[in-house]
């Protein structure tokens, strides 16, 4: 632990929550609560702006800190998006286990007073832009298959007009996925999630590039919510006497149609996700629910892996 503190810094801690934003100010010790929301996150920037602060910490829970940060990226403010294990580990350290949120806004104003932590190169707007991309990319690929469709039912007279669209959903699929390359290259905190998200054999940059989009949560959160949010978990269907299948629901269907696709693969390249998937067969499951229980542990496994920055290994799966 950095023992040397630096009192002319100024360092600001943000507890986030889904309606509001608890803020410290250190050493001023100001604090204040504003409201998650547009007015209330202007209201906050334009008091923390009134400082020459050093440095404004947030915890990284998922999308509820997301308003805050590209407002602070407006305002040109120095901020951090801090793993919240390490502040966690931090408080451990220093031994606080009391908490509210004026308490847990204080411990990550001193978390940045100590630790000071390297400020965020993260760009908010290129997580929109990325989303967008996937967005139009996914636009791309239907038109394609149905583009692909029409080419084998229509007349051969036909055909001389449908395959240079393919040439340019090609071309322009290509385009996408250098741009979206490039977003990822260009942050470290992408390409090393990227990079650990890739290292398992079956899983490619398709699903990589949805995961650091539409779940920057992943790595923050237990395998439990994090199979809810891709929407594999099982859930249960009992009424009275009434007991059916456990079945899934919710989620993120973007999410969890690139790695259906992903899983197809792994279960062939892959021997961890091949034994899992025959293994499932064997005991008389259908093949679709092995499939997705073979996603279920492909998620609680990349949310291990960027949880603890660690690179594939098939004996910790």
């Amino acid at each position: 632990m950095n023992a040397q503190i630096n009192q002319n810094e100024i360092n600001v801690g943000v507890d986030t929550g889904k309606n509001q934003l608890d803020i410290y100010i250190r050493p001023l010790d100001i604090y204040f609560v504003v409201t998650n929301d547009e007015a209330g996150i202007k209201e906050a920037i334009k008091t923390i702006k009134k400082h020459k602060v050093t440095r404004i910490v947030i915890e990284a829970t998922g999308r509820l800190e997301q308003p805050f940060i590209m407002a602070c990226a407006k305002a040109n403010l120095p901020f951090v998006i801090a793993n919240p294990v390490r502040i966690k580990k931090f408080a451990g350290a220093i031994n606080q286990q009391a908490k509210t949120d004026k308490l847990d806004a204080q411990l990550i104003a001193y978390y940045a007073e100590v630790m000071k932590p390297s400020l965020s190169q993260l760009k908010p707007e290129d997580i929109r832009l990325m989303s967008d991309l996937l967005s139009r990319r996914r636009q791309l690929m239907e038109m394609q298959t149905m583009e692909k469709n029409r080419l084998q039912i229509m007349p051969k007279e036909i055909t001389s007009s449908i395959k240079p669209m393919l040439t340019v959903m090609k071309n322009q699929l290509e385009k996408i996925d250098n741009k979206l390359q490039k977003l990822i290259d260009s942050r470290d905190e992408y390409k090393i999630k990227n990079d650990i998200i890739q290292s398992v054999p079956g899983v490619g940059k398709v699903v990589a590039f949805n995961l650091i989009s539409e779940m920057p949560e992943l790595g923050y959160i237990n395998n439990k919510e994090a199979s809810s949010l891709v929407g594999v978990a099982p859930f249960n269907r009992e009424s009275g006497s009434y007991k059916g299948n456990r079945m899934i629901r919710g989620g993120r269907s973007q999410i969890r149609t690139a790695m259906y696709m992903a899983m197809m693969s792994a279960i062939q390249c892959n021997p961890t996700f091949k034994a899992k998937y025959e293994q499932l067969l064997a005991a008389g499951k259908p093949k679709k629910v092995a499939i997705i229980a073979c996603i279920r542990k492909l998620v609680i496994t990349l949310n291990s892996m960027v949880r603890d920055g660690v690179y594939w290994d098939p004996k910790l799966s």
